[in-house]
């Protein structure tokens, strides 16, 4: 049986303004990969070693999660437990303009330009006509 559609709008609606202020053990991380079983494995902005996260019963197969997308976990979730996780994804970022905004939002995650910036040592060749056979010393 499907879950009531009220189920669905009140988790979208949850998981679309960002929080005021985090708490001590919440961060924001960059999904790396789909380990499977609603298990991701993402990257805090201070570590190097990615984290193997559980997605909550609450988002499954309502929000989806992208590859290179952030989540907000809880590292504190599964201290108490002997296994393998690392943390829980306590909400899922959709707005990611309204997220940017907020003071608590990780300088190492700043978005990047899709295009580098041209530097002045390089001369663009784009518009421009291939140089001529002519130059090369044939008579």
């Amino acid at each position: 049986m499907a879950r009531p559609k009220r189920n669905l709008l009140a988790t979208a609606q949850e998981t679309s303004s960002p929080p005021s202020s985090l708490d001590n053990n919440h961060a924001i991380a960059r999904v790396r990969k789909a380990e499977g079983k609603n298990l991701y494995l993402v990257e805090l902005p201070k570590r190097t070693d990615p984290l193997l996260v559980e997605l909550p019963a609450r988002f499954r197969s309502q929000i989806w999660i992208k590859r290179g997308g952030y989540v907000l976990v809880d590292t504190a979730a599964f201290l108490d437990r002997d296994n393998k996780l690392d943390g829980e994804i306590v909400n899922v970022v959709r707005e990611e303009k309204e997220w940017r905004k907020q003071s608590y939002w990780p300088a190492e995650f700043v978005k990047k330009s899709t295009y580098p910036e041209d530097s002045e040592d390089e001369t663009s060749t784009v518009g421009k006509m291939p140089p001529s056979d002519d130059s090369d010393g044939r008579d």
